[in-house]
């Protein structure tokens, strides 16, 4: 097995201890606002990168638990699904309030963000709640537990008429941008940074190593995978109240098990372990299939072949598996990252010379 490549404690820096935690969003803000203005007269581009933007969020957060815990969950949907409802309900509800003393927009943009973290917490709790008992549990009983969570979860929002049933909901203000959608990808790949490099880090490798050993060295184990699972929880309905705010409608359909497949599939294709190698799977496999419409388009498929792009799409996911675990089981980048690989291709600078 592979070893993981954790992060040793940073050295001295220049930059004082109170900045070193606010200085990558201080940093992030005016990227995220260049960003938008550059997508604000592409609203394809602008839908699809969204589309990314969630999947990363997602990928990287189930990869806190099923590649840094060596988890393994296939549930994630269900905690999308509760983030979406719960913050489309929200702001169903107070989208004719207005806070007088700013403008619409801002006021639209602080119950958005209210809505988010309401959605957000709402999955955290029913990750705690499920992840409590369920932990307890290893390998294949664990995501036998996940994966009636997700399902019990999708049969909920179908019997409940505040959820619009089977229909779903619709009329869900579309205040979600891609500089949101973007922002929070940077606060979730920053958290799962932050964890790995962190004592809370360490003892997640240790447990994914070797859960016995780790228990065994005074790891309180069920303690921090359950910890790992809440916060996991959180994006992914972070990630749902975002999916809810920039499509016309969400219904069962969007949070069904495939939805749950296809997000282990990144994390397995990217490398357990690896936060790239998740953000890169998420952006491959979710443009993958416009690629395809391309293709067939110049091709001139564009009739029942063009149609069936979404039909193909989870047996492509599942043919790219079969040869990624053929020709490297460990995935793209297995538990290193990106800039751990990339001194490998490009030629370095020999030692003493300018």
């Amino acid at each position: 097995m592979e070893t993981p490549a954790i992060p040793a404690p940073e050295a001295g820096s220049a930059v004082p201890a109170s900045l070193r935690g606010i200085l990558p969003v201080m940093l992030a803000l005016p990227v995220l606002a260049l960003f938008q203005w550059l997508m604000s007269d592409a609203p394809f581009a602008s839908y699809l990168l969204s589309v990314v933007g969630v999947n990363i969020i997602l990928a990287v957060s189930l990869n806190i638990v099923n590649g840094m815990t060596g988890q393994f969950s296939i549930g994630h949907a269900g905690f999308m699904a509760v983030g979406a409802y719960i913050a489309g309900v929200m702001s169903l509800n107070l989208k004719e309030v207005a806070l007088s003393f700013l403008p619409v927009a801002a006021s639209d943009q602080v119950f958005f963000v209210a809505s988010l973290l309401v959605g957000g917490l709402a999955a955290a709790l029913c990750g705690f709640l499920v992840g409590l008992p369920s932990l307890r549990l290893r390998g294949d009983y664990l995501a036998i537990v996940t994966l009636g969570f997700g399902e019990i979860i999708r049969v909920v929002v179908q019997n409940t008429d505040a959820f619009g049933r089977a229909l779903g909901l619709s009329g869900i203000p579309q205040t979600s941008t891609p500089a949101m959608v973007y922002f929070w990808v940077f606060l979730t790949v920053l958290v799962a940074r932050r964890i790995t490099g962190s004592s809370h880090g360490r003892s997640l490798w240790a447990i994914r190593e070797d859960e016995v050993a780790a228990e065994a060295m005074g790891v309180d184990t069920t303690g921090y995978k359950v910890r790992a699972f809440v916060i996991s929880s959180f994006f992914a309905g972070i990630a749902g109240g975002l999916f809810a705010h920039f499509v016309p409608i969400i219904n069962p359909g969007s949070f069904t098990f495939v939805k749950s497949m296809e997000i282990v599939v990144m994390v397995v294709l990217g490398g357990l372990g690896s936060t790239t190698g998740a953000i890169v799977a998420a952006t491959f496999l979710t443009l993958l299939p416009e690629g395809l419409r391309s293709l067939f388009s110049v091709l001139g498929a564009e009739g029942s072949l063009a149609q069936r792009v979404d039909q193909i799409r989870m047996p492509v996911y599942g043919l790219l598996l079969v040869v990624l675990m053929l020709a490297r089981p460990q995935g793209l980048f297995g538990t290193k990252e990106i800039w751990d690989v990339l001194p490998r291709w490009i030629p370095r600078k020999r030692k003493g010379l300018a």
